[in-house]
């Protein structure tokens, strides 16, 4: 297929650096955005460099409207085009809502939801003009249920569902596609904080009865890429544990 020109934001780590391996292994142009995460970063194209694959890594707070217009910039004076953008960067606080400050939301909303708009916002002046391209915002299972303990972030999660609702409907007359994938109980630093009984619980609630792998959802994304007829859609990867 055609290589693509791709934005991955939140890509050195977790979920986020998967998918940049598993589409810079099918041959598209991958620029890996991090903030604070320089030295996975750097580590992650080392990696994919012997194998001959080559990755463009750029450091931009999106929660920063003018960064992330250097990040878009940046691509389109490199590359001329855009053809995708993945959302992926994303954090998360354990916390009862009597605990939560407004520090705490403006970090959440801020980089989850917030951030993922600027950059739609930024990708879109070009797709529209070409009548091409797709986003993913990459949210969750809480965003559909909510999650106790993690009321901000459900909110961050779920406002994102709603804005690739929105945005299918607004851009799709573009020629440009937007979906979400959710995933569930994924294997990545933001589940490290649960014990071994925790972890065994939780597959105990899970269909399937285990944790996801980051390539479950890089595989999505990678169908999501290829497909050319999907919009609007929020795709739960979780294994069963909920079923919508």
């Amino acid at each position: 297929m055609e290589r693509q020109v791709i934005i991955v934001t939140g890509g050195a780590r977790g979920i986020g650096k998967e998918i940049v391996k598993t589409l810079a292994t099918e041959g598209h142009i991958i620029i890996c955005n991090y903030n604070k995460s320089e030295k996975q970063a750097i580590e992650l194209k080392k990696e994919l460099e012997p194998k001959g694959i080559q990755i463009e890594i750029f450091q931009a707070n999106i929660t920063k409207k003018e960064e992330c217009a250097k990040l878009v910039q940046f691509t389109l004076d490199k590359y001329k085009k855009i053809n995708g953008l993945i959302n992926n960067a994303g954090i998360d606080k354990i916390q009862m809502i009597t605990e939560a400050t407004r520090q705490d939301w403006d970090e959440i909303i801020n980089t989850n939801l917030y951030g993922a708009f600027c950059m739609c916002q930024e990708v879109a002046k070009g797709m529209i003009k070409n009548h091409k391209g797709w986003i993913i915002n990459i949210s969750s299972i809480w965003g559909q249920v909510g999650a106790s303990m993690e009321v901000i972030y459900s909110i961050s999660k779920a406002g994102m569902d709603g804005m690739t609702k929105a945005l299918a409907k607004e851009l799709g007359p573009s020629g440009i596609r937007v979906n979400s994938i959710a995933p569930g109980a994924i294997d990545t630093d933001m589940n490290a904080n649960l014990t071994k009984q925790e972890l065994k619980e939780l597959e105990q609630e899970i269909l399937l009865e285990k944790i996801g792998k980051p390539s479950d959802i890089a595989k999505c994304v990678k169908w999501l890429v290829e497909d050319e007829y999907t919009t609007g859609q929020i795709i739960s990867v979780n294994g069963g544990w909920v079923i919508t």
